[in-house]
C-alpha cells in the first residue's frame, strides 16, 4: 500500500499512521502558477545556451525574412479533366 501512501502525499491527502510528520498544505494556484513561470524562463535560459548567436538571430527574425512570390496560379492543368469526370 505504499503507492496509495504516495497517492495522498501527492494529492494533498492525509498523512500516514507510519509517518509523524504533518502533511504539507496543498499548493494554492499563485504557487504552481510560480512554479510553471520559473520552470519556463529556466527552459528559455537553457536554450538560449544551447543555441548560438547566429540561430538566435534567426529564430529571432524568421517572421521578416523574405519568401518569393508563388508562381503561377491556383489552377493546375488537370483541373478540366476532373470537372469533366464528376459531370
Amino acid at each position: 500500500m505504499k503507492s496509495m501512501g504516495f497517492l495522498k502525499r501527492l494529492l494533498g491527502g492525509g498523512s500516514d499512521a507510519a509517518t509523524d510528520e504533518p502533511a504539507p498544505p496543498p499548493a494554492t494556484p499563485a504557487d504552481v502558477e510560480a512554479d510553471e513561470k520559473a520552470h519556463e524562463l529556466d527552459l528559455a535560459r537553457s536554450e538560449q545556451d544551447r543555441l548560438s548567436d547566429l540561430q538566435q538571430r534567426q529564430l529571432k527574425y524568421a517572421d521578416y525574412a523574405w519568401q518569393p512570390p508563388a508562381q503561377g496560379g491556383t489552377r493546375r492543368a488537370d483541373d478540366e479533366d476532373a470537372a469533366k469526370e464528376d459531370a
